[in-house]
């Protein structure tokens, strides 16, 4: 029975592990800074090693050509979901204290990317993160402080609840990995569809374009062609084209900050002609 310091290795019987729960602890908090060392050539890679650089130090203590070789091996390009890497460092971890082929935890490590970054991008940066920053900017538009509040205790949930990810990680092991496989594709739809669906509501709520153009002689006699054409028929139709119409320029590979200049040149010739 495993003491009440020390994980349990869940998936390799009932020995003991290296590592205590508070090491497995400072592995999720560690993961919080994997892109503190971000790089163009390597993306997350440099991070990564470092947040597990003193577990691997551990498992190959007296072994400098077994640490040199994992160490080489995560300074390959990596790219996945951040909040999602305490799971499969953990995962990852025991591969490694059970002294697991290399080549089969470098595959294993390259193939989870994939469904980790589709779960990870659709929960928290489609889903999660644009409910509460809406939330959050609806609440301190009204002058309330609770909204500031609001976004950055949900953050700091975010932030701490690493901890139990790199737990589960570990203590799954291996078995994990069908958990990801047979589950990505469900979470990642439905995450994505409902962040899909925010996304579609802070649109209609935040982007604000209204036409000034009236025809006709003037007076009682003239249409408002915003409220008595488009406000009518569809309304916010025109902040709907025109986050479709920057959708379709980034498809054409059109770079984001031209899409800013071209935002803010319409925005300012429109009004200075007088037609928004």
């Amino acid at each position: 029975m495993a003491s009440n310091n020390t994980v349990e290795k869940k998936n390799t019987g009932k020995r003991k592990s290296l590592f205590t729960n508070h090491e497995i602890s400072m592995l999720g908090i560690r993961s919080n800074l994997v892109q503190a060392s971000f790089s163009y050539e390597r993306m997350h890679a440099p991070g990564w090693t470092w947040a597990q650089l003193p577990y691997w130090e551990k498992i190959y203590k007296g072994d400098k050509d077994g640490l040199k070789r994992v160490m080489t091996d995560n300074m390959e390009f990596i790219n996945s979901s951040p909040p999602l890497y305490p799971i499969l460092m953990g995962l990852l971890l025991t591969m490694e204290e059970d002294h697991v082929d290399p080549t089969t935890i470098k595959g294993l490590k390259n193939a989870l990317f994939g469904p980790m970054a589709g779960i990870g991008d659709a929960i928290f940066w489609f889903t999660i993160m644009p409910i509460v920053g809406g939330i959050s900017a609806s609440i301190a538009k009204n002058g309330n402080v609770f909204g500031p509040i609001l976004f950055f205790l949900v953050y700091l949930f975010l932030f701490w609840s690493r901890i139990p990810l790199a737990h589960l990680g570990y203590n799954l092991g291996t078995r994990a990995i069908d958990v990801i496989e047979d589950n990505s594709k469900v979470i990642s739809h439905v995450a994505s569809i409902l962040g899909l669906t925010v996304i579609g509501g802070l649109i209609a709520s935040y982007v604000t374009m209204k036409l000034t153009i009236t025809i006709g002689a003037g007076g009682n006699s003239a249409i408002s062609l915003q409220k008595d054409l488009f406000d009518k028929i569809f309304p916010n139709i025109l902040p709907f084209a025109f986050v479709f119409f920057l959708y379709w320029l980034l498809k054409k590979n059109i770079n984001p900050l031209w899409l800013i200049v071209i935002t803010f040149v319409l925005a300012i010739g429109m009004s200075f002609i007088g037609w928004m």
